[in-house]
């Protein structure tokens, strides 16, 4: 069975997001892209008080200057599709408040006829966690579980009842509920998150570090789940950032995903061949504008299904 394909939607400051984000959403469906994919950053601090991925002096890339809102832009996606899955890879769930979170998705979820599939994570950027006032950065784990809680509160059977630490719900009916039920995909980066991947989520979002490090990675998720006695599949969609260069790179220090699209392609076949349900391609911080975009990921699409993936 082919891996799915999903594709990266524009929210970086080249497109025109009103307009492009329509465009390269329909065009994506029409090339066969099974899902279409958003993510999450909310600011950009100047000066940069601390370093990408908290690591100290890792500048941050400028793709981070302006990222359009994800639940934007996925309602703009739903409106001009029909089949393809809308997905977070991923929302910084401590960064919303729970309960109106929770009700977006749902309305979403309805609105699209079931498409929604909701990655989420806790993210790195203490900027972000004060600039959106929810709780402090040394409570992410406990926001994530109590988002997780009230995320099945609200899109299950009415009257809906819920009391946490940021959360209380009084009885009551809370509307749209989804039209099936939300997928939650999470990432597994410690044994705590591991844990909780295993014991609450539909599936796992890792993101690509190499075909041999995602194998290690997926035999410790599945050694986890058996162990905890998990007998529903996890589904899986792993995250491919890609570095679009026009020419062949031919550096020996290649990462996976960086280069032209014949080497992008090696690198999504060498990645499916581990076995995950799906791969979703991120194209959108390399391209220029939206018709790059749209050329790269029909070039990409048919170059994977020529390849076997």
């Amino acid at each position: 069975m082919a891996t799915r394909l999903g594709l990266s939607l524009p929210q970086g400051r080249q497109y025109a997001i009103g307009r492009d984000v329509p465009a390269v959403a329909q065009a994506a469906e029409d090339i066969g892209y099974e899902s279409l994919w958003v993510y999450e950053r909310i600011l950009f601090p100047e000066p940069a008080t601390q370093g990408l991925y908290g690591i100290p002096g890792r500048p941050w890339p400028d793709s981070y200057r302006s990222v359009a809102d994800p639940l934007i832009t996925l309602t703009l996606a739903a409106a001009v599709t029909e089949r393809a899955r809308l997905g977070t890879s991923v929302l910084v769930a401590p960064l919303h408040v729970p309960f109106q979170l929770a009700r977006t998705l749902a309305s979403l979820d309805a609105a699209s006829g079931g498409r929604v599939v909701a990655g989420f994570g806790t993210g790195w950027s203490h900027d972000e966690y004060a600039a959106a006032s929810v709780a402090p950065y040394e409570r992410r784990g406990k926001v994530l579980d109590e988002l997780l809680d009230v995320c099945h509160a609200v899109w299950g059977p009415d009257p809906v009842a819920y009391e946490g630490e940021l959360t209380t719900i009084a009885p009551s009916v809370v509307g749209p509920k989804p039209a099936r039920p939300i997928p939650i995909l999470l990432p597994a980066n410690s044994p705590r998150s591991l844990r909780r991947l295993v014991n609450r989520a539909d599936g796992w979002m890792p993101v690509a570090m190499g075909a041999e490090a995602l194998a290690e990675q997926w035999a410790k998720v599945r050694e986890a789940a058996a162990e905890q006695g998990r007998e529903r599949p996890l589904q899986t969609v792993l995250r491919a950032n890609t570095r679009y260069t026009a020419k062949a790179y031919t550096g020996a220090d290649r990462a996976p995903f960086r280069g032209n699209v014949e080497q992008i392609v090696e690198d999504l076949a060498a990645h499916a061949a581990v076995g995950l349900d799906e791969i979703l391609v991120d194209l959108a911080g390399s391209a220029r504008d939206a018709q790059e975009l749209k050329d790269l990921a029909a070039q990409v699409y048919e170059g994977a299904r020529a390849a076997g993936v």
